[in-house]
């Protein structure tokens, strides 16, 4: 529970923690060890303190000055310990953990920004003197290592060695009063939701935050509910355990949904009839999935892909026995991820949608048939251009779904994948200003038309910086994240505008696509061998801008696209003659 019922005491220091969860085991301070302060103070620039045991850090030479080339970065051991990146970029080196935070992919193959290193994967970034996380997906910062060079030109790493072993840091949650009477409401318990109400901490707040989730469970890594072969105890997909919200005094309302938002009376009503006060709200309530209106929509064994539960129930009626024969209506992401996961499960997997390809609507045909390959050689089918009119079923039981195109299909299952819409229909009468779709209207400080309400996530219409600070609602967990941290910094009027730079992707059939940049093309250019899938695909506007970049098999391409971005930097058709990615050297 919180203490803000008495003021015996001006400032509580949270507890720190000693054990994260899956998502993020180890903690240390936030730090930044290798920021210039005076040479005659190195000890400081360290993360050992007076009360903490030498034998808890390993200090060893790892190299030579010259050893790294400017703008280089390589991994080294640490005496047996363990390894760093080290990154050399305007003369001076940097040493932090050597893997993404979020999944662990080696960050010495990622794209070397402007004091920063972006993962190649998927695009998470960190800081190099303090190891942040300052772009998502993830919740964890790297650890940050003390570096000094010695006069004869050895570099030397200091580091915790508990640090080197679990190659994450979560930031330090600070203090609460119980005498500041602030209080931030963030409805949604979503990564949008999490990473607003650990930013809060981390960044200074110390009055009252009530999270509001409307699932059972506390905030989790949703990116693996369509990857529904890896669906598993939840507490494995947890971001954070209930000790670390405990510690950080952020309460967590399970289960519970806002049904109203009073914006004069600041206060918002909930589905357990309660209500909640608050001085700034945050709303990031995300999508629901769309259920398309068609005779026996209603009978059991046909599923949404959304969350938790959902995986769960998919995995359930699938069974062990391949014996099930699957029918999937769309052909997004979350289709073709839900094929590509559940086909080795299934008797017969069968895709239907209104494209001509397999994401034909974003790579065109080539790409497409090529795609199209991949699952037929998985045993996947597909009947394109046409919909579901009919689902029939047996004692309340899906058995089959008729075809737009006449024909009848078998399906003991069915698995809708066909878009979304928003959970926004309580804020209807709040005086909020909402986009005729249901996002809501943001600034780029993502505060809507009512002073301290912010929205973010999927719901919020919000400048793309990526697309000349055009507003879009876009869906992705990544950018989810982003929109959080910034909403927390404007909450506390640290003034930070948007950045967007969205970034996808996907893995199918071991296949990894990426995605960066948005906006609609009217051309394209392909470096690389299609059939094989391995390929870059440069997108252009009319003015043969490049807009966006998408790579299959061509990391890190893609972030390094998404750093040139963020940087506010131009490509063009023109430059990629002769070589197309010589640009990947403007990017640091």
């Amino acid at each position: 529970m919180f203490l803000f019922n008495s003021c015996r005491t001006v400032n509580k220091v949270v507890k720190r923690i000693a054990q994260g969860t899956k998502m993020g085991s180890s903690y240390s301070r936030s730090y930044s060890p290798n920021s210039g302060q005076p040479k005659n103070n190195t000890e400081s620039r360290g993360t050992i303190s007076s009360t903490e045991s030498s034998s808890q850090y390993v200090e060893s030479v790892v190299c030579k000055v010259n050893d790294l080339n400017e703008n280089e970065m390589k991994v080294f051991d640490i005496g047996e310990e363990g390894k760093v990146l080290l990154v050399k970029q305007k003369g001076e080196f940097s040493a932090v953990g050597t893997k993404c935070t979020h999944y662990g992919a080696p960050l010495v193959s990622g794209a070397l920004g402007d004091g920063r290193v972006r993962c190649p994967w998927h695009g998470a970034c960190f800081n190099l003197k303090s190891g942040d996380i300052e772009d998502f997906p993830g919740f964890d910062s790297l650890p940050c290592y003390q570096v000094t060079v010695s006069q004869k030109g050895e570099i030397k790493v200091r580091a915790k060695i508990s640090d080197l072993k679990s190659n994450k840091r979560i930031k330090d949650m600070g203090m609460v009063s119980p005498c500041n009477e602030s209080s931030v409401v963030i409805v949604g318990g979503g990564p949008s939701g999490a990473t607003c109400a650990e930013t809060l901490r981390s960044e200074g707040f110390k009055g009252r935050i009530t999270l509001v989730a409307k699932e059972d469970y506390l905030p989790y890594d949703r990116i693996k509910v369509s990857k529904i072969g890896t669906a598993t105890d939840i507490e494995k997909l947890q971001a954070r355990s209930q000790e670390y919200y405990q510690n950080a005094n952020i309460e967590v309302l399970k289960g519970v949904e806002a049904t109203k938002v009073n914006t004069e009376s600041k206060t918002v009503e909930l589905s357990n009839g309660s209500k909640l006060s608050f001085s700034s709200l945050y709303l990031a309530t995300g999508c629901k999935p769309r259920v398309p209106d068609i005779p026996g929509i209603n009978l059991k064994n046909i599923y949404t892909v959304r969350n938790f539960e959902d995986s769960v129930n998919i995995l359930k009626t699938l069974g062990s026995e391949k014996d099930k024969e699957v029918v999937i209506l769309g052909l997004s992401f979350i289709g073709l991820e839900s094929a590509s996961s559940c086909v080795s499960k299934a008797k017969s997997m069968t895709v239907v949608g209104k494209d001509t390809f397999p994401l034909g609507q974003i790579f065109g045909k080539e790409i497409g048939q090529s795609l199209l390959k991949l699952f037929e050689d998985n045993g996947v089918k597909f009947y394109f251009e046409t919909t579901i009119t009919k689902c029939n079923g047996d004692n309340g039981i899906i058995k089959s779904v008729e075809l737009a195109n006449g024909k009848t299909l078998p399906a003991d299952m069915l698995i809708l994948g066909v878009g979304s819409t928003f959970y926004t229909d309580f804020l209807k009468d709040s005086n909020i200003a909402l986009e005729s779709n249901g996002s809501v209207n943001v600034n780029d400080k993502l505060e809507t038309n009512i002073k301290n309400i912010y929205a973010g996530g999927d719901i919020a219409f919000a400048p793309v910086f990526a697309l000349e600070n055009k507003q879009m609602a876009i869906g992705h967990v990544g950018l989810a994240q982003y929109h959080g941290l910034i909403a927390a910094k404007n909450i506390l009027k640290k003034e930070t505008p948007l950045r967007t730079v969205p970034y996808f992707w996907t893995m199918l059939f071991g296949k990894s696509i990426r995605y960066a940049g948005c906006g609609k093309s009217s051309d394209f250019q392909i470096e690389g061998d299609v059939a094989a899938l391995k390929f870059v695909i440069f997108f252009f506007n009319e003015s043969d801008k490049v807009i966006s970049v998408a790579s299959c098999m061509r990391d890190p391409v893609v972030s390094q696209f998404a750093e040139l971005l963020y940087q506010g930097k131009s490509l063009y058709k023109n430059d990629l003659k002769g070589d197309p990615f010589a640009w990947t050297k403007s990017i640091n």
